[in-house]
């Protein structure tokens, strides 16, 4: 019985340290070091390896090594194969921390102030409490409730949209289509934290853009599938959206001369916002295979039917 690690094989180096550590008694190797294939039951991976099923035919867990699983592609994992992406703390705190900037950095006007300063002018504007600007997540998992936590905390009036109706001490939550809108309409500040599906493919588009209200702001820290690049251009030039924060964008880095790279009112980071760490991705997948060897509940496993 082994664990294979196929993604960065200088973080693989850190996750071998802490195997040897916490799990001792679990071959850890890292690819294309598998070893005897048949002996391997657990696999960590960003991309598996093609025809999953005939190079580790006793495989019984395949993890994904980040938050999400829509890089994989289903068609070609067993469908009695458990898949568990990642739930760790690292990835959380990241994730806090990032949308956390964003959001002050949106409310603070800070390009404003960062403009000024290029151009040598000295100007004040108006400070607004925190409790007078509205923040929406689209999203309710684990990422888009701890980030309502954080900003809540700051007295912001915040809200949260999901496919399915969720209760948030604090928050006031919308579920499905029908409450989309009313979700929109109150939302000056929109983070995007939605799993990428075939249903949320493409939100982020000028329908979704002209319920909000004029001069509202965009942060994607959930995929680039999810934005429809020409709709946001169009938006910011016509004021319906006042800026953007990007993380994420498709593809992967963009291309020389898109038009995001050097546009006034885009600020983009790639796709930085959280990341695994380390030390609580190996604490949590220990978790995982303890509680797949007990029979229980593994924490993250992904329901096919939703996509995540």
């Amino acid at each position: 019985m082994s664990f294979v690690y196929k993604a960065d094989p200088v973080r693989g180096a850190v996750w071998a340290e802490l195997f040897a550590r916490q799990m001792p008694e679990l071959p850890f190797r890292i690819w294309p070091d598998v070893g005897d294939p048949r002996e391997v039951r657990y696999l960590a991976a960003w991309q598996p390896p093609d025809e999953i099923e005939v190079r580790f035919p006793k495989l019984e867990v395949l993890f994904s090594t980040g938050a999400g699983t829509d890089q994989f592609d289903f068609s070609a994992i067993p469908t009695a194969l458990p898949v568990v992406r990642m739930v760790e703390s690292g990835i959380i705190a990241g994730m806090v921390e990032y949308v956390s900037l964003a959001v002050l950095s949106i409310h603070r006007d800070w390009r404003i102030y960062l403009e000024q300063q290029r151009s040598g002018h000295w100007q004040t504007h108006r400070v607004h409490p925190a409790g007078s600007r509205r923040v929406g997540v689209l999203g309710l998992g684990v990422l888009g409730r701890a980030v309502l936590e954080r900003l809540s905390g700051f007295g912001f009036s915040c809200a949260g949209w999901s496919r399915t109706p969720q209760r948030i001490e604090g928050v006031e939550c919308h579920a499905g289509p029908a409450q989309l809108p009313a979700f929109l309409a109150r939302t000056d500040i929109l983070i995007c934290l939605l799993p990428l599906t075939d249903s949320t493919r493409g939100i982020l588009s000028k329908p979704l853009f002209d319920q909000l209200p004029r001069g509202a702001a965009l942060i994607n820290v959930g995929r680039g599938g999810h934005l429809v690049q020409e709709d946001l251009l169009l938006a910011l030039e016509e004021g319906q959206l006042g800026q953007a924060i990007l993380d994420v964008c498709e593809p992967e880095p963009l291309p020389p001369g898109h038009p995001f790279w050097t546009h006034p009112r885009v600020s983009l980071t790639p796709h930085i916002a959280s990341m695994t760490q380390p030390e609580t991705a190996v604490e949590a997948v220990i978790g995982n295979i303890r509680r797949h060897r007990q029979g229980l509940p593994m924490i993250g496993l992904v329901d096919r039917m939703s996509g995540y």
